[in-house]
């Protein structure tokens, strides 16, 4: 599978979780945010988790080790529980429209953090799509659809975008590990412990239609989607998944005008142009050049290609998708490529 699959797949994950933030905005009309956001993962839960024990023992992924527990927890944290309640609450004092369009800022944040602190190469076309992408949230900032600019909200929603831009990061360092098992852990425990603080604060159950309301978006925005994402952040590293995310919330955008009753004015019309820019620049980026392969040991779900080599015992075809523990020996070629977990190299300038 590869970048093309890859900026498929980030391409319906975004499309499924832009629709999200008008229609959280509508069900915010009968549940608090921190009961939604624990409803919203319940949803996932339920749509994952037994596809998850469906394709146990019929595709062969890499599980989960308990290594991996402190990077899951971070996820669960950041991802699954701070961000989403940020998020509701942003979206409790911002129109749809607007808080459709700051959630651009997950992008940005998600490459910046990528770079910084995980050593994937960004050139300078992919710098600048960034800069026009951060450029036109800031231009939200300036003035809501409303023609007023709420300070406060703004701020949670950029909070929340940081949150997800930190998860974003770590899922993509476990992304070696089966993609339906990460979610399926970070959505059960958010689910619980979300709607458990809910009622602890004197929440109550709402009503049976926004609760059904809930859990089918949540199975699709924070489920299906995120487990694609999963993928497409396996198959093009966070800094490049991150460019393709970023058409996510002009989807929602688009949504808020007929649910939520959002008008365009524009401010709004001048910051999609200019992310959409930004997001055409990045996706056009291409990365070529002799780079080493230092050894390394680990494992995922591969088929024998460049980068896999060594041998098996009988009965186990190489062509055929497979995960098992595999060494990999100094490789040094060129060939276009991203920043996966095999390109994680130093570059000069």
């Amino acid at each position: 599978m590869g970048p093309r699959f890859g900026y498929s797949i980030g391409l319906v994950a975004a499309l499924l979780f832009g629709l999200s933030a008008p229609l959280a905005k509508a069900l915010l009309e009968g549940v608090r945010p921190q009961m939604l956001a624990g409803l919203l993962y319940l949803g996932a839960f339920l749509a994952v988790a037994p596809a998850q024990r469906f394709r146990r023992g019929r595709i062969r992924e890499a599980p989960l080790h308990r290594s991996d527990l402190p990077r899951l927890g971070a996820v669960v944290l950041s991802g699954g529980v701070v961000a989403p309640v940020l998020l509701m609450l942003g979206l409790e004092r911002t129109t749809g429209l607007s808080g459709s369009l700051l959630l651009n800022l997950e992008g940005p944040l998600t490459l910046v953090v990528g770079v910084l602190l995980l050593r994937e190469h960004v050139g300078r076309r992919s710098g600048l799509g960034a800069a026009l992408i951060f450029g036109g949230a800031a231009l939200l900032g300036l003035q809501g659809a409303t023609g007023h600019f709420d300070l406060v909200g703004a701020i949670l929603i950029v909070a929340a975008c940081a949150g997800w831009a930190i998860d974003n990061n770590i899922t993509q360092t476990l992304t070696v590990r089966d993609p339906f098992a990460i979610v399926s852990v970070k959505t059960g425990v958010a689910a619980v412990v979300n709607i458990g603080l809910a009622f602890l604060l004197g929440g109550s159950r709402p009503a049976t239609r926004f609760v059904v309301g809930a859990l089918i978006l949540g199975a699709l925005a924070y489920g299906i989607s995120v487990v694609l994402d999963a993928y497409a952040l396996r198959i093009l590293g966070a800094a490049r998944e991150s460019a393709v995310f970023a058409t996510a919330p002009f989807a929602g955008a688009v949504l808020a005008v007929p649910l939520l009753g959002d008008s365009w004015g524009a401010v709004e019309v001048l910051a999609t142009v200019v992310m959409a820019v930004g997001v055409a620049i990045v996706l056009r980026d291409r990365h070529a050049h002799r780079h080493v392969h230092e050894p390394l040991d680990h494992e995922h779900r591969h088929v024998h290609d460049g980068h896999h080599r060594h041998e098996h015992p009988p009965g186990v075809d190489p062509m055929e998708p497979h995960s098992h523990p595999h060494h990999h020996g100094p490789l040094a070629h060129a060939h276009p490529h991203v920043s996966d977990v095999h390109h994680r190299h130093e570059h000069q300038g």
